[in-house]
């Protein structure tokens, strides 16, 4: 089995480098989530959000592993506060009625209830507010949080404009140790946000990086590398991005797919090579 690597982020949270993603498990999470921390995964993101996440069951997960004889202290850990826009109507976890900064309380109790711990290595804003103003007050109730060490450290998802990073960093206590975003051309791969994020020392972890590339999976010249290295295209790909810094999600319900996951640490991307993947994904648009 690859040996996971790890990385320490700016705040002095050990993250691994490879991260299973729980959206859109339902049923199948516990079951799921369970098999890729047994395939090797050490990192799980969820969210407090019933629309798309079944939270209770990857703390079910979590205790079976537990009991399997994998410390709750080997593991990372991550989860979500999602504003009423993201949420289903019908099955919000807190009270809608109340204030923002109790609604994110509230959303953190329910996280640790579900999860079946006492705090999350990483607390998560799932995208900004239609206003600063909000995102802040947001961002407050999450500082207070990892204040009194119910979460090591803070990030924000599904910002795409820098500008609104950045106004969040100026005036943020605790700054944001993660951004989290959709890995997509119609971004141009966050080619500025992520630059910035690597000169504060903020992770940047991609989520759909395979879904949402296929014209890359596909292409001639990633088919003939992975074939040249014995691996598969999704192999390359991750691998890719690894050498590039960032720390990919994988949601795959595959056991031969998590294994080829984890399997990306197992080789490198020679300079010539990794060069030749900068060329075909338009370094101006892709690349730092």
């Amino acid at each position: 089995m690859s040996t996971l690597p790890w990385i320490t982020t700016s705040v002095n949270v050990n993250m691994p480098c490879l991260i299973y993603g729980t959206a859109w498990k339902k049923a199948d999470t516990a079951d799921l989530v369970e098999q890729a921390l047994l395939a090797g995964f050490r990192g799980i993101d969820t969210a407090c959000q019933p629309k798309h996440y079944d939270e209770a069951l990857v703390g079910v997960a979590l205790q079976r592993v537990i009991h399997q004889g994998i410390p709750r202290d080997h593991l990372y850990l991550q989860t979500k506060f999602t504003s009423l826009s993201g949420q289903d109507p019908a099955r919000v976890p807190y009270d809608k009625s109340a204030p923002l900064h109790e609604q994110v309380a509230q959303s953190f109790a329910r996280s640790l209830h579900n999860l079946q711990t006492d705090y999350v290595d990483g607390l998560i804003l799932h995208s900004p507010f239609d206003t600063h103003a909000k995102t802040l007050q947001a961002w407050r109730a999450m500082e207070s949080i990892q204040q009194t060490g119910g979460a090591r450290q803070l990030g924000i998802s599904n910002c795409y404009e820098l500008p609104v990073l950045q106004a969040l960093c100026k005036e943020a206590q605790v700054k944001p140790a993660i951004v989290q975003n959709r890995f997509y051309k119609d971004t141009g791969y966050d080619v500025a946000l992520r630059h910035w994020c690597t000169a504060q020392g903020i992770i940047y972890q991609s989520f759909w990086s395979l879904t949402a590339n296929p014209h890359i999976l596909n292409s001639k010249l990633l088919q003939g590398l992975a074939a040249q290295y014995h691996k598969t295209a999704a192999q390359l790909f991750f691998r890719y991005l690894h050498q590039l810094g960032i720390v990919p999600l994988t949601g795959t319900r595959s056991p031969q797919h998590m294994q080829d996951d984890l399997g990306m640490f197992d080789f490198e991307l020679a300079t010539d090579d990794f060069e030749k993947l900068g060329v075909m994904l338009k370094p101006a648009q892709f690349r730092m």
